[in-house]
């Protein structure tokens, strides 16, 4: 049992993947074959936002040297510390500009509340992505990674993310997922979604040797190798 993990990673258990089993064999053979999967979430909305927009097209290197130095500046990295900070501090971390002011622009209206955090934890998962949307600097893609990872929600399962589509293909032997198969796929995961997404994960990035995607081009495997580093953290992150 990994307790020092249950406190620091998405959360789930028995209830999901059994239910997730029901629904799908040959999901629940990836399930048992695989055992738990811990994956890291964030644990403060604000500073995950902040986290995600400083990542976007820089490498994870770059992206973990600027937030080390903004750590190691603020301590905690809240609305207040960053609205007070000027956009030259900000890019004196290593950031652009543009992030710089996007950031500073998010922070000042957390403090007056233009920006409601604790809402937005609160708002169905649609509504969310829509108001995390409106943040310079975040898009679909990094709203919904942002409801999974960081509000832990249980249902989220994204269409763009390349390698959950290669997931699929993988596991069901698809040559390709068009959005009507996806679709097809999110109704039978649900309410389970967003554990289904981290199973597909590990089955993108080989988890399972010997089951192959049977769009094994060069090019597929170059896009979804990298869409899942991104998801292992181990490249950033893009809008």
């Amino acid at each position: 049992m990994r307790e020092e993990g249950e406190n620091i990673c998405f959360r789930y258990g028995e209830k999901e993947t059994d239910y997730l089993k029901s629904r799908d064999p040959r999901l629940g053979e990836v399930i048992d074959r695989i055992g738990h999967v811990w994956r890291e979430r964030d644990q403060d909305l604000f500073s995950s936002v902040v986290h995600q927009i400083i990542g976007q097209q820089i490498s994870t290197k770059a992206l973990s040297t600027i937030w080390a130095r903004m750590r190691e500046r603020f301590g905690e990295v809240t609305p207040r510390k960053v609205a007070e900070a000027g956009i030259q501090e900000l890019q004196s971390f290593g950031m652009s500009f543009r992030k710089a002011s996007y950031i500073k622009e998010f922070a000042s209206k957390a403090m007056d509340g233009e920006f409601l955090l604790d809402e937005v934890a609160s708002l169905p998962d649609q509504e969310a992505i829509e108001r995390l949307r409106s943040i310079k600097g975040i898009g679909t893609w990094t709203a919904e990674m942002i409801l999974l990872f960081c509000l832990e929600r249980p249902n989220v399962f994204s269409y763009d993310d390349l390698a959950l589509q290669r997931g699929l293909r993988v596991v069901y032997h698809h040559k390709k997922i068009s959005r009507k198969l996806f679709e097809k796929y999110r109704r039978k995961f649900s309410p389970c979604c967003s554990v289904a997404s981290l199973y597909l994960w590990e089955i993108a990035g080989g988890a399972i040797p010997d089951l192959k995607d049977p769009a094994n081009t060069k090019d597929s495997i170059k896009k979804t190798r990298k869409a899942f580093l991104v998801q292992e953290g181990k490249v950033a992150s893009r809008v």
